[in-house]
């Protein structure tokens, strides 16, 4: 595709990592972070950084969120000086944050009814990784037009995008793949600590399971990190707690029990009270070795 003025709000681990495709693949990419040395690394590679929402709005064609929570995001939207207050209806917001369904279809439904401007949840699969080699997978949610106009910007970043339906549909479907992701990562944890325990090498098992049911792109990419206790940052176990947590108040909602989703859910509470939930997805290996390892 032609490059696209690309805007991007929130550059930690996901959004530098998408950010950095984008620049990479030839886009033109502005940024505005609270946190000026998240920027300063990409700003050197090329991007130009917003000292507002306005110059920000001004600057792109296509606003891109990464952003932790729905408060956050909705602050970030319709807070003073926020997107809406620059809004104009040939912009598009994708909003790539992984947050609750509900407040995503009431903060969709509120921007297009106030400004125009059109609005597309598009949660992701895949984490920095897949970010910077263009092949996260996407679920998108909102309106048929605005969804494929954001097709044509997100290829360059994913190789995977499914339209789940209208706006919030994408984010249940993240929450059902953090269901599953939560539930392999803790699997894949405790596999590895009883190959470690058995003197097995637990680097040679996934090559070992691969193409069988027991294979994952989790225990392909994870299990032999698991075992050198690598905890180079791919995504944070504290970011999977608030998605869990918001997995559980939106089945509560639905009245779906998730007896497995919920002791999932415990153990990354307690992960979090350890001190790691700032760390790597293989520190979930720590669960099992607290006294031993710090």
């Amino acid at each position: 595709m032609s490059a696209a003025r690309i805007g991007i709000v929130g550059v930690g681990v996901m959004g530098s990592a998408i950010a950095g495709r984008f620049l990479q693949t030839g886009h033109d990419v502005t940024l505005r972070d609270r946190d000026p040395a998240k920027t300063a690394p990409l700003a050197a590679q090329g991007a130009a950084v917003a000292d507002s929402a306005k110059t920000l709005a001004e600057a792109c064609d296509v606003l891109i969120l990464s952003l932790n929570t729905a408060e956050i995001v909705e602050a970030v939207v319709f807070g003073e000086d926020g997107v809406a207050a620059h809004a104009r209806p040939d912009l598009l917001l994708i909003d790539m944050s992984s947050t609750d369904p509900k407040a995503t279809a009431s903060m969709a439904h509120r921007l297009r009814t106030e400004t125009g401007m059109g609005w597309v949840d598009a949660p992701l699969s895949g984490g920095a990784p897949a970010a910077k080699e263009g092949r996260l997978t996407l679920m998108l949610g909102g309106e048929e037009g605005e969804v494929e106009r954001a097709k044509r910007v997100l290829s360059a970043i994913a190789a995977n995008m499914t339209h789940m339906g209208p706006s919030g549909a994408g984010q249940t479907t993240k929450l059902i793949n953090q269901v599953l992701c939560a539930c392999n990562f803790l699997a894949v944890a405790e596999a590895t600590r009883l190959a470690l325990d058995a003197g097995v090498d637990a680097e040679r098992i996934p090559a070992a399971l691969a193409g069988g049911r027991a294979d994952s792109r989790i225990l392909q990419e994870f299990m032999g990190k698991m075992a050198r206790f690598d905890l180079t940052p791919t995504g944070r176990i504290d970011n999977m707690l608030k998605d869990l947590e918001a997995t559980q108040r939106f089945s509560v909602g639905l009245r779906t029990p998730m007896p497995l989703t919920n002791l999932v859910t415990d153990l990354h509470r307690m992960m979090v009270a350890a001190g790691i939930g700032d760390e790597d997805s293989a520190a979930y290996m720590k669960l099992f070795d607290f006294g031993k390892r710090n």
